[in-house]
């Protein structure tokens, strides 16, 4: 499609785990950071719960793909919301949880995932984690092409790089870290996705979007890098900005996930 002008547009993704217990956190959030498109995960709400009113008083139309108090994705949009896919595309095995939600957002083919955890090396979870990303490459195949502005973001409970941990030494053995689900990134990369804060920031070190609630993570910064947005070259190449905000991991009752923001020029 032809584009008769340039548009600005900030793109964020938040793993807000609970709308419920969060709305008010995500309200005072995008209240000072006014992104044009948001990626939800872990909303925790069935799809007659979700508070799309809501939304809509604070100027945004959503897609939500929800099944309870488990998992549940969404995207809100100031661009409009359109060519809905809930869950993979027909054609692919369909997925027992509520884990990718797709829409048209403006001129961007916008997909929010929430990858399965995989809880050990080897466990049953661990194997459903690497075939639900082998879907999710099929999935990219029958909803848009490389060549189209698409966008790729969510929680992938992977971290990309050893950079991307606080220490690689204490996750040797563990998910989120293994080449297998790296090798599953790399698989999206070549499909032609590229990861955008690394544009916006190749050589920071130490910059995580992930903090256990426990022993005090947050604080003593052992964190992650594990909240990814994946943009097609048509977006990439349009990157102004991004910041992963650490400000919305304090305070009270925060996610355990920072909220991340890309600006781009389309």
């Amino acid at each position: 499609m032809a584009r008769r002008y340039a548009a600005r547009v900030r793109l964020a993704t938040w793993n807000i785990n609970s709308l419920k217990v969060r709305i008010d956190r995500l309200r005072e959030w995008v209240d000072y950071a006014a992104p044009d498109v948001l990626c939800l995960q872990e909303t925790k709400v069935a799809d007659d719960a979700f508070p799309a009113l809501t939304f809509a008083e604070w100027g945004y139309e959503t897609v939500h793909h929800g099944q309870g108090q488990w998992n549940g994705v969404a995207i809100a949009s100031r661009l409009g919301v359109t060519e809905v896919v809930h869950g993979f595309a027909p054609g692919i095995e369909p997925d027992v949880d509520a884990r990718l939600v797709t829409a048209t957002c403006g001129d961007m083919r916008v997909m929010s995932v929430y990858v399965p955890n995989g809880r050990a090396v080897g466990h049953e979870q661990y194997h459903y984690k690497l075939v639900w990303l082998d879907r999710l490459r099929a999935h990219l195949d029958a909803v848009a092409g490389p060549d189209d502005p698409v966008v790729v973001a969510g929680d992938f409970n992977i971290a990309p790089a050893d950079r991307d941990v606080y220490d690689p030494a204490a996750f040797v053995g563990e998910t989120h870290v293994t080449d297998d689900e790296r090798e599953r990134l790399v698989r999206l990369h070549e499909w032609g996705l590229v990861d955008l804060f690394r544009v916006a920031y190749p050589d920071a070190d130490k910059v995580y979007s992930w903090w256990d609630y426990r022993r005090g993570d947050f604080h003593q910064g052992r964190g992650m890098r594990i909240d990814l947005a994946l943009g097609s070259r048509a977006v990439a190449q349009g990157v102004d900005y991004a910041l992963i905000d650490r400000h919305a991991r304090k305070g009270k009752l925060p996610s355990d996930h920072a909220p991340m923001l890309i600006d781009l020029t389309l």
